[in-house]
């Protein structure tokens, strides 16, 4: 059940800046939350501690870590609906445009999430990525407080009726492999695309494997009826692995500098 509108004049909190936060959460999602102490956890990036280290509830990691997951359902569960006549890998890669870093960023901005940020500012390496981690969070912040059918509203409602054009999103091509050999070059890693398998299904067209490789590490694989979607494939794969898992990307980042250092060296 939703709470109407002027119902924020007996909502009976103590601190002017609580009642500022959920007049700005009303703007955002279309109706005031139950219980704010989701919110403000959704919004309090981890830089904010001492020396950039909070309890892991003081912060939106875990919130981020569930509403990825809720995000990734409802939308599916949308693409299902609106495209009823579509195969599996039109609905997947529809949905990974919708979901990826830079749509969610861009969300972020235009709802005016990112001005209720809590963050040191000194935090450059993930300021890229901090607006969509914080979407992330607010959707899981919902789903904590009012449950899977209030995220359904907020996304289809809010988000794909008003900000996102699905059918046009649908049609955009999403280069992967652009994008990783991007964030490669910005980082300067050494990058390789690597066909690792070549076979027949059922006498059928040829499969493709491809393996990514960054400075010497195994990455994620990715599989097609093309080198060209097998790379694509892989590199998406890759950029969530990069995305969830910090320790790949310092494993990376560390054998970038240990080459470099070995290149002084000799």
């Amino acid at each position: 059940m939703f709470i109407p509108t002027n119902i924020i004049d007996r909502i009976k909190l103590p601190f002017r800046k609580d009642r500022e936060l959920c007049a700005s959460l009303r703007q955002i999602l279309g109706f005031y939350p139950h219980r704010l102490h989701y919110y403000k956890r959704a919004l309090q990036h981890k830089s904010t501690g001492s020396h950039g280290k909070h309890r892991d509830g003081d912060h939106n990691e875990r919130l981020e870590y569930l509403g990825d997951a809720v995000l990734e359902s409802i939308v599916s569960d949308i693409l299902y609906r609106h495209f009823p006549d579509r195969r599996e890998g039109f609905l997947t890669n529809t949905r990974s445009k919708i979901v990826q870093r830079d749509t969610l960023n861009r969300l972020s901005r235009e709802l005016g999430l990112d001005s209720l940020i809590h963050s040191s500012g000194h935090n450059n390496s993930h300021n890229s990525y901090m607006g969509g981690n914080a979407f992330e969070a607010l959707v899981g912040a919902v789903y904590l407080d009012r449950g899977y059918d209030a995220c359904m509203h907020f996304m289809r409602d809010r988000i794909l009726r008003q900000l996102i054009n699905i059918d046009k999103m649908a049609a955009q091509e999403v280069n992967f492999k652009s994008k990783l050999i991007e964030w490669a070059q910005k980082n300067r890693l050494q990058l390789e695309f690597r066909i690792i398998e070549e076979r027949c299904e059922n006498h059928a067209s040829p499969i493709f494997v491809t393996r990514i490789v960054i400075e010497g590490l195994d990455c994620e694989t990715g599989k097609g009826y093309s080198k060209k979607e097998s790379h694509q494939q892989a590199a998406k794969a890759t950029l969530k692995a990069l995305k969830t898992d910090k320790m790949l990307t310092q494993s990376i980042l560390s054998a970038r500098d240990q080459r470099a250092e070995n290149n002084m060296i000799e």
